[in-house]
């Protein structure tokens, strides 16, 4: 971290892109990269770690899993490409949260408003299942960009893996004995709990073996939504 100016997101982004911490990460985004999936062969694949994406005074920071081969990891941005992001964006416009309900490529014109994009792993891996090790690896990417997104006070997990990482970004206030604290709070939809100064919701995650299952509904998702919106609201 520079000590003469402010450390900034644009700051952080710069440095999780050039990321090599996991050998394993790397070797499967960067081969995903080069071999491509027919329908996009004729693209360049962005190949690299992601950083988070949206408003920088956002009060709501959305939490995923981690970037899709074939989506994010080829248009470089966040749920990008993707029919997890094209559910997920619809739900977002929907509830006034980005002004456009669909994004297709990092440079689309998509906004987020009073929310901010982000994953527990920032590299595509294979079969959508990290390590815990990798994970591990990718926390205190999380744990700065938090720190840099002053104004959020509610996290929303989707999924309970970006559950459990929001989890261990939000530990409970060290002066409450170990004794005392209350069990770790399970991972469900619309469950919501306290974490210091900030509200963790959960949501499911919107993966196509939710929605197209109706395990994950539009008005499910629109409900957390709304309920992250009244959070923050209330938050100031």
């Amino acid at each position: 971290m520079r000590s003469s100016t402010k450390f900034t997101l644009r700051d952080l982004e710069r440095e999780i892109v050039d990321c090599r911490r996991c050998p394993r990460l790397v070797q499967w985004r960067e081969q995903v990269a080069r071999e491509r999936r027919a329908a996009f062969s004729e693209e360049r694949y962005w190949g690299r770690p992601l950083p988070g994406f949206g408003d920088p005074a956002a009060r709501v920071l959305i939490l995923g899993l981690a970037p899709a081969a074939h989506g994010a990891n080829r248009t470089g941005r966040m749920f990008t490409g993707d029919r997890s992001g094209d559910f997920l964006f619809a739900a977002l416009w929907r509830a006034g949260f980005s002004n456009q309900p669909n994004s297709s490529d990092r440079r689309d014109g998509l906004e987020l408003t009073d929310a901010w994009i982000s994953a527990a792993v920032r590299c595509a891996p294979p079969a959508n299942r990290p390590t815990p090790a990798e994970r591990d690896a990718c926390r205190p990417w999380a744990e700065r960009e938090l720190t840099l997104l002053e104004r959020a006070t509610v996290i929303l997990a989707l999924g309970a893996f970006a559950w459990d990482a929001a989890l261990r970004l939000t530990p409970p206030a060290a002066e409450v004995p170990a004794a005392r604290r209350a069990p770790r709070p399970p991972f469900g939809h619309g469950h919501e709990v306290a974490r210091g100064n900030r509200r963790l919701l959960g949501c499911y995650h919107p993966s196509q073996q939710n929605t197209f299952t109706g395990r994950l509904t539009e008005p499910m998702i629109d409900a957390v939504l709304g309920r992250a919106r009244e959070l923050a609201r209330g938050s100031g």
